[in-house]
């Protein structure tokens, strides 16, 4: 069932007649849109699904490489170089250039839509609409990963996409367009995808929700998430052990959860699936019919883990496996597929965001804004945590969170460290860690590392340097590189 319904949502077949002519959607875009391709719902889909590859295609190692920079997490070989905190190396920075690439080859995709849809002679204007605000919101996704990683960056859109020369807009400029996507995504998406892994309304009000406590507007975040936990349209998955995560959160036979906002979806078929089981899992625990190349990791004597309470049920997701590194090594096993069809190729589907991390940037900004921790604040972020515990969600628990109204600091320290047990292998740490400029502090109590400034973003690629001749490498180059 996992396999049709993804089949049916984002992997059709006309994504291998797309991908056949992608060098001519690149090299005469103004020809197929307008003699061949942008004339119907079903055309306009198609060219719809093909933002969705590159995205799904870096998404993994885009995760797996945020995670290493944290306080908790370590790669292993080339990876490993994550650890010191100084900045990316030569090969580092390579591969960063490849998760850049695709990002733009996303946000080229959406460009094409968004630039030539509006033409069709023969779609609605619902299902343009439609179909614009899909690509609107996967393009501000897209472009939400660049800025917080890179900075500013040149700002690519469906007019200037035949512009080679571009220099870097400002980190505001880029928000300035995500937000902009965003408000036209919420004004056209639906409460209900036309097809399950296609964003909703709610999907664009928990990315404005997000983008709003990045940039510190936090009434804004406040009200977004607000109005996506009172559509009550979604819910926690409730769990009573570590297989409950494993299969019915992030499990490979799930098609959707009442907890899902908007997942990228994967499936088992060849080049359609899932490679983050291979990056995480070690052989040794079976949890993965193709072993793994356990390349990342972390250590039972880091504080971060120490300190972490044995009642969570969360923790049971590391397994202690000494694989050379000594015995208090630590390897994740959130994510678990035994009918893989190749080690590239696992069912899991992996989240962009939750109702857990609803609930939490709710909490947080609420509290943020308001100067106080109230009621609803509190139980939102007791809501993750009792579920964490196997606790009934919305029944008090021994385990809860007591602040009162002026306990402000320690209530965000708190949804800051639940955030970190919720989200591993989620992407979310480093990001978490950066904006509410704690990087340091943690790192140095977890890891007793300084943080060398190269390190807080990676460099603009050599490629995009070389070739677009508006970016200065004496001066456009980020810090340390």
């Amino acid at each position: 069932m996992k396999n049709l319904n993804i089949a049916h949502v984002l992997l059709l077949p006309v994504l291998l007649t797309l991908a056949a002519c992608e060098d001519l959607l690149i090299e005469q875009p103004k020809t197929v849109a307008v003699e061949n391709f942008y004339n119907t719902a079903e055309e306009v889909e198609t060219a719809v699904n093909a933002i969705y590859s590159p995205l799904r295609s870096t998404r993994a190692e885009q995760i797996a490489i945020l995670d290493a920079h944290t306080d908790w997490g370590y790669g292993r070989g080339s990876r490993a170089q994550y650890n010191d905190f100084a900045g990316l190396n030569a090969t580092n920075i390579n591969t960063a250039g490849s998760r850049w690439n695709s990002f733009y080859q996303a946000i080229r995709n959406a460009n094409l839509v968004i630039a030539n849809a509006p033409d069709g002679t023969d779609i609605s204007e619902e299902d343009l609409n439609y179909y614009l605000a899909e690509a609107k919101f996967l393009r501000a996704l897209a472009y939400f990963d660049l800025v917080r990683n890179w900075g500013g960056v040149p700002l690519r859109t469906e007019e200037n996409m035949q512009q080679i020369d571009l220099p870097r807009s400002t980190v505001q400029e880029v928000y300035d367009l995500i937000l902009e996507d965003l408000g036209f995504a919420e004004s056209h998406l639906l409460p209900t995808a036309k097809h399950i892994g296609r964003p909703t309304v709610y999907a664009a009000k928990t990315l404005m929700a997000d983008v709003h406590l990045f940039l510190e507007n936090y009434q804004l975040a406040m009200e977004k998430s607000s109005e996506v936990i009172a559509s009550d349209e979604f819910a926690l998955v409730e769990i009573n052990s570590v297989e409950d995560i494993r299969q019915d959160i992030f499990g490979p036979e799930l098609i959707s959860t009442t907890e899902e906002i908007f997942y990228l979806k994967y499936a088992r078929e060849l080049g359609q699936g899932n490679f983050m089981l291979w990056i995480l899992n070690h052989p040794s625990t079976g949890l993965f019919n193709f072993g793994g190349a356990y390349a990342h990791y972390s250590d039972a004597t880091n504080p971060f883990y120490m300190e972490w309470d044995e009642g969570d049920i969360r923790k049971a997701l590391w397994d202690q496996i000494d694989f050379g590194l000594g015995p208090n090594t630590l390897v994740s096993s959130k994510y678990v597929d035994n009918a893989a069809i190749s080690r590239n190729d696992a069912g899991n589907d992996l989240p962009i965001y939750r109702y857990a991390e609803v609930l939490l940037i709710f909490a947080e900004a609420s509290v943020r804004n308001q100067g106080a921790v109230s009621e609803p604040a509190l139980a939102a972020l007791n809501q993750v945590k009792r579920r964490a515990y196997g606790n009934p969600i919305f029944e008090a628990s021994a385990i809860d969170y007591q602040f009162a109204p002026s306990d402000v600091e320690p209530f965000l320290d708190a949804v800051l460290q639940e955030r970190a047990y919720e989200f591993q292998f989620e992407g979310k740490r480093w990001l978490d860690l950066k904006r509410t400029g704690k990087a340091q502090e943690m790192v140095m109590k977890n890891k007793g590392l300084q943080i060398a400034e190269a390190h807080y973003l990676w460099p603009i690629p050599l490629q995009e340097v070389n070739f677009n001749g508006a970016i200065d490498p004496s001066t456009d180059q980020n810090p340390g590189y």
